[in-house]
């Protein structure tokens, strides 16, 4: 009890965050740069620092500048989009469990995306747009449902459960209804990245970046709604006007990851979760630091699907599935959950 005393107190003091930041910030770039150095072909970090730097063979170049780099980034940007919308739904809703995933918010995305990709291809510049509305859709029908004076965990999760039950079957009707095209969707159905470039990137960059910008903002309010309704309402915040923007900007952030990387689940819940324990719940430090540490997590775990069965890759979705249901249950049975 101490120990966990002695944290608390630690997390209360701006040099220990911010060292935690920079530790991230630096288990980031490690993780990219191991992301770039192996693969099929194994560089030494020599020569991919002159690569980057102008140098290098032209088939070492092609593959670092034209197949891992746009990955890592991809890998990266999609890591944070869904932290910071597990980060978000767990403030707004006040429930340890609402990661995207586990509430349906990436279903609703990803039922949105798959009727572009298979049944309206040519509209592929809508994928995110779609994706969004989705996304949106499906946090709102989940926060109606559970919503009873008040959201509460266990309405929350059993909500969550059936709209993307609800969703679920949706898509699979999409699969049988269009078996002829089904084979260009498993990467997304399972969650990967495979083959994704700098179209991915540039698709991607300005939804993380207004996702963030945004979170970044208004990660005092979510401050504030920790504090309970009532209170926060005497502090003057407009309570549901709050809680519908960081709705919108969680679905924004869902919605940009599934449109890249599919139904990739549980990064929104390990992330935010583990830096909770190490930095606190201050939001204005929780947002970076889970940005950080899911950017990282996904590229380290992407490289690993690309090493652990070479030649053939296993998609990331797989690894974050492997890694994220253990922590599912640790949460269920630890003090992190409450069906009040």
């Amino acid at each position: 009890m101490n120990a966990f005393r002695r944290l608390g107190l630690l997390h209360e003091r701006g040099p220990y965050r911010l060292s935690i930041l920079v530790i991230l910030s630096l288990f980031l770039i490690a993780t990219l740069l191991l992301g770039l150095r192996f693969g099929s072909l194994h560089l030494p970090v020599s020569e991919i620092f002159g690569i980057l730097t102008g140098g290098g063979n032209p088939v070492q170049r092609q593959i670092v500048l034209n197949v891992r780099l746009p990955r890592n980034l991809a890998a990266a940007m999609v890591g944070i989009c869904l932290s910071l919308s597990g980060v978000i739904l767990q403030g707004v809703m006040r429930n340890p469990l609402a990661a995207p995933n586990i509430i349906g918010v990436t279903g609703g995305g990803g039922l949105a995306a798959m009727i572009i990709l298979i049944t309206l291809p040519r509209y592929y510049h809508l994928l995110v747009p779609a994706a969004f509305l989705g996304a949106l859709a499906a946090t709102v029908l989940i926060y109606a449902l559970a919503w009873k004076r008040g959201v509460r965990p266990g309405r929350m999760i059993l909500a969550g459960v059936a709209v993307s039950s609800l969703l679920g079957a949706f898509i699979n009707a999409l699969m049988i209804f269009f078996p002829d095209r089904v084979s260009g969707v498993v990467d997304f159905m399972v969650g990967g990245l495979s083959g994704r470039s700098w179209k991915h990137v540039g698709i991607l960059w300005p939804y993380t970046l207004a996702g963030t910008v945004g979170a970044f903002f208004l990660a005092p309010r979510l401050n504030i709604l920790a504090l309970g309704d009532e209170t926060a309402t005497s502090l003057g915040l407009d309570v549901e006007r709050t809680r519908s923007l960081l709705i919108a900007v969680s679905s924004l952030l869902a919605a940009a990851a599934v449109s890249v990387a599919g139904l990739l689940g549980f990064v929104g819940l390990i992330a935010p979760h583990m830096m909770r324990l190490v930095i606190g719940s201050d939001h204005r430090y929780l947002v970076p630091a889970s940005a950080l540490f899911s950017a990282g997590l996904l590229v380290g775990c992407d490289t690993l699907g690309r090493m652990i069965l070479d030649p053939v890759e296993l998609p990331v979705g797989i690894i974050m599935a492997i890694l994220g249901a253990p922590f599912f249950l640790f949460l269920l049975r630890g003090r992190g959950y409450h069906a009040a």
